[in-house]
């Protein structure tokens, strides 16, 4: 299932090159990856850019611990620089790695990187962080799907209006079929919401 997030993807291509840390905040689940590594990792190879200068790095899960490590992934993603064209790093969740600020201003001095990284707004939109950024970073805010973006999944639109108007606009919502598990995706990504209307059906 591809869903285009073109409003968003524009965003990202309009900020290639412009040598600050791209940073695509939202939600959980709001769609942070599929945008960098899919829709944007395809824009790159059929603009011409070879896969060995485009650098992927995920941070969650057991197996990426290692990547926690912020002189870990400095080497890595060096290691695999070897000419003086330009690089796309892409992180994934660059939260979870310690000290992850020195590891970004450390690849945007580079001369031949363009750094984009998904995280969170809670972190990235702090005041700390934000501050410790400023002049240094460039925030896309992804939301969900927009109700034109969800739409286009359905045969039906009045299905897929009563889908949205209950379930909200979480792309995991389109991979299920049952409303229990549509209902589940919805709870957990909008739990306040979820906690009201449960307390005004055991009234």
């Amino acid at each position: 299932m591809i869903i285009n997030r073109d409003l968003y993807l524009d965003q990202i291509i309009e900020r290639k090159h412009n040598r600050l840390i791209k940073i695509v905040t939202g939600i959980r689940r709001c769609g942070k990856t599929f945008l960098l590594n899919e829709l944007f990792v395809k824009h790159l190879f059929d603009s011409g850019v070879s896969k060995d200068h485009v650098i992927q790095i995920s941070v969650e899960g057991i197996a990426n611990s290692k990547f926690k490590d912020p002189d870990y992934i400095y080497r890595f993603i060096t290691d695999q620089m070897l000419d003086d064209s330009m690089y796309y790093i892409i992180i994934d969740e660059v939260q979870e790695i310690n000290n992850f600020i020195d590891l970004l201003i450390g690849l945007m001095i580079l001369k031949n990187t363009d750094v984009y990284v998904t995280g969170s707004n809670s972190r990235f939109l702090s005041t700390d962080i934000a501050t410790e950024f400023r002049g240094r970073s460039d925030v896309i805010e992804l939301h969900p799907l927009r109700f034109s973006e969800f739409v286009s999944q359905y045969s039906n639109i009045d299905e897929s209006w009563d889908d949205y108007i209950t379930y909200g606009g979480m792309p995991q919502i389109l991979t299920y079929k049952q409303q229990l598990q549509k209902r589940s995706i919805s709870a957990i990504c909008f739990p306040v919401l979820w906690k009201g209307m449960f307390l005004k059906e055991t009234e």
